[in-house]
């Protein structure tokens, strides 16, 4: 059984970053970023095990990064970045870009 996704109130700072903190997870949420259209799960080339794919989709989902729409037999991913963005203005392009910066 899914859990319930956060609303925009409900989204917790600390769940995001930590979804934030894996560089999968921030793989999904760059393409995402970068291309708002929907995409199926499968779409992403993450080189991981499809469990841990599975597992890397629940975090961001449960944190509130992602909606997950089934269409088919697949699972339509989207960011939700009006909702990121009005409840923590600016976190989602400060951690795209200092990501994108070298160390």
């Amino acid at each position: 059984m899914e859990s319930e996704l956060p609303t925009g109130e409900e989204l917790q700072l600390e769940s995001v970053l930590h979804a934030l903190s894996d560089p999968q997870r921030l793989k999904v949420v760059r393409a995402l970023a970068e291309d708002p259209t929907a995409r199926p799960c499968g779409s992403f080339d993450l080189n991981v095990s499809k469990s841990t794919k599975t597992h890397h989709f629940r975090v961001l989902r449960e944190s509130g990064l992602i909606t997950q729409e089934i269409q088919g037999n697949c699972r339509m991913t989207t960011l939700r970045r009006d909702d990121l963005d009005a409840r923590f203005p600016g976190l989602l392009d400060a951690v795209l870009v200092t990501d994108r910066v070298p160390a």
